[in-house]
C-alpha cells in the first residue's frame, strides 16, 4: 500500500465529508464570534473535525465496521441501527439534501431560475453525472481523490488567499451566545453538522477504497484508515478554519442571515465580475461529492447484507429515489429528516466513544446496554418534542440535566450508565473465572 493512494484516499475522505453544510457554517460562526473567534473556532474543530477522525478510527478497529459496532449492544439492535444510519444519511436525508443544496446555493447563483421544472433538469443532470462516478467503486478514489478533490481545494484556495490579501484583519463584537460562551456555542455548532455519523457511513468506503488497491490484513487497513483519516481532519481544519476567518474580518455593514450570504457576499467583493458563479462551483463540487460517497457508502452497505442485488443495482435504486425526494424542495427534506437525525446522532456519539474505550480498557455487553438504553431514551423524547408532542412537567423534570437546553442532555446520564455497566462487566468476568 503506498503513501500516494493513501494521500489521494485521504483526499477523497476529505471531499465525501465536505459538504454543503459544512462550506456554510464556518463563515457564520466567525460572522458571529467576532473577537471570540479563537475558543469558538477551538470548539467547532473538536466536534466538526476530532469526532468524525474518532468514528473513522472505531469504524477502522472494528471486525465489520458499524454493524460489528452496533452489534455489542444486540445483533437485532445492530442490524436496525445501521439500517436507519444508511437511509436517514443516504436516501430519506442527505442525498437529496445535497442536490438540494447544490440547486439552491449553487446552480442559481449562477443561473436565474425559478420555479419547479428548473429543479428537476437540474436533478436530472446532478444525478446522472453522480450515477456515472459512483458506477464503478474500484475507481471512486481515483475519480475524486485524483480530481474532483483539487479542483474543489483548487478553487476554495483562490477564495481565501484572496480573502487574506484584500479584508482587513479587523473583527466586531461578538454576538448572542458567542459573547458569552464561545467555546461552548463553537462546540454546538460543530456538533450539528452531522459529520460524526456520516463518518460511520464513509469508514466503509475508506476500508473498501484500500482493499480494492491491494490490502488485505486488518494492520493495514487501519493503518491506511487512519492515515487517510488524518489527511482528510488536516485539511478539514484548514479549510474550515479559514473559511470562518473570512466571516470574522468580511465588511458587515450589511446583516447576514446565515454562512450562504456570507460566502456569497464574500466570492461577490472579492471577484466582483465572477464571484457568483466561484460561489456556485465550490458549492455544487462539494455536494456532487458527498452525494458520490454517500451512495456509495448506502449501496455498498446494502450489498453486503442482500447481495442478491448487485452492488450496480443498489446505485441505480438510490439515485432514482434520492432524484424522487429531492424534487419535494429543501424545506419539506428539512422537515422529514428532523426526527430521524435527533435520534441517531447521540446514539452514534455514544457507539464512536464506547468503541474507542473498548479499544484501550475493555469492557462488555452491559457497558453498551445501559448507556445506549439511557440515550435512547433521550433521544425518543427528542424525537417527540421534535414533532410537536412535548411534557411540560416531564421537561421540568429534565431541565436540572447539565445541557439539556442545548439538546446534550443525554451526555451525562450516558456517561454515568456506562460507568455502572463498566463495573458490572468487570464484576461478571471476575465471577466467571
Amino acid at each position: 500500500m503506498s503513501k500516494k493512494h493513501i494521500l489521494f484516499t485521504g483526499f477523497m475522505l476529505f471531499s465525501l465529508f465536505f459538504g454543503a453544510g459544512n462550506l456554510i457554517f464556518p463563515p457564520f460562526l466567525g460572522l458571529e464570534s467576532g473577537t471570540n473567534f479563537a475558543p469558538a473556532i477551538t470548539g467547532f474543530l473538536i466536534t466538526g473535525v476530532l469526532l468524525p477522525f474518532m468514528a473513522i478510527m472505531a469504524i477502522a478497529l472494528s471486525d465489520n465496521g458499524l454493524l460489528s459496532m452496533g452489534n455489542r449492544v444486540h445483533k437485532v439492535f445492530g442490524m436496525i441501527f445501521a439500517i436507519i444510519i444508511y437511509m436517514s444519511i443516504g436516501a430519506f436525508y442527505g442525498i437529496p439534501r445535497a442536490s438540494n443544496v447544490a440547486y439552491e446555493l449553487g446552480f442559481k447563483q449562477i443561473v436565474e431560475v425559478n420555479g419547479s421544472i428548473p429543479l428537476l433538469i437540474f436533478s436530472i443532470l446532478f444525478f446522472g453525472l453522480t450515477y456515472y462516478i459512483s458506477l464503478n467503486p474500484k475507481k471512486i478514489v481515483d475519480r475524486i481523490g485524483q480530481f474532483l478533490t483539487p479542483i474543489l481545494l483548487l478553487v476554495l484556495g483562490v477564495l481565501v488567499v484572496q480573502a487574506f490579501i484584500k479584508f482587513d484583519n479587523i473583527s466586531s463584537a461578538p454576538q448572542a451566545d458567542y459573547a458569552s460562551a464561545p467555546f461552548v456555542t463553537g462546540f454546538l455548532e460543530g456538533y450539528f453538522t452531522m459529520d460524526a455519523v456520516a463518518a460511520l457511513a464513509f469508514g466503509i468506503v475508506v476500508i473498501n477504497a484500500l482493499k480494492d488497491k491491494g490490502s488485505r490484513s486488518k494492520a493495514e487497513l487501519v493503518k491506511g484508515t487512519l492515515g487517510a483519516g488524518f489527511i482528510a481532519s488536516i485539511g478539514l481544519a484548514t479549510v474550515y478554519f479559514s473559511l470562518g476567518w473570512i466571516g470574522k474580518v468580511i465588511p458587515n455593514e450589511q446583516s447576514f442571515g446565515n454562512g450562504a450570504e456570507v460566502l456569497t457576499q464574500a466570492a461577490r467583493m472579492l471577484f466582483p465580475s465572477g464571484g457568483g458563479l466561484l460561489f456556485g462551483i465550490i458549492v455544487m463540487l462539494a455536494c456532487l461529492t458527498t452525494c458520490v460517497g454517500l451512495i456509495n457508502a448506502c449501496s455498498r452497505f446494502f450489498n453486503e447484507i442482500y447481495p442478491k442485488l448487485s452492488y450496480q443495482a443498489y446505485v441505480a435504486i438510490f439515485v432514482l429515489f434520492a432524484l424522487l425526494v429531492s424534487n419535494l424542495g429543501l424545506n419539506a427534506i428539512l422537515a422529514l429528516a428532523i426526527p430521524l437525525l435527533v435520534f441517531i446522532y447521540p446514539i452514534s456519539i455514544v457507539l464512536i466513544i464506547l468503541s474507542l474505550f473498548q479499544q484501550v480498557a475493555g469492557g462488555g455487553k452491559m457497558m453498551y446496554r445501559l448507556s445506549i438504553f439511557i440515550t435512547t431514551i433521550f433521544a425518543l423524547y427528542e424525537i417527540l418534542t421534535s414533532i410537536g408532542y412535548s411534557s411540560d412537567r416531564l421537561t421540568e423534570w429534565l431541565e436540572f440535566i447539565p445541557f439539556f437546553e442545548q439538546g446534550l442532555g443525554w451526555a451525562l446520564p450516558a456517561l454515568v450508565a456506562a460507568i455502572v455497566g463498566y463495573i458490572m462487566d468487570k464484576l461478571n468476568h471476575q465471577e466467571n473465572q
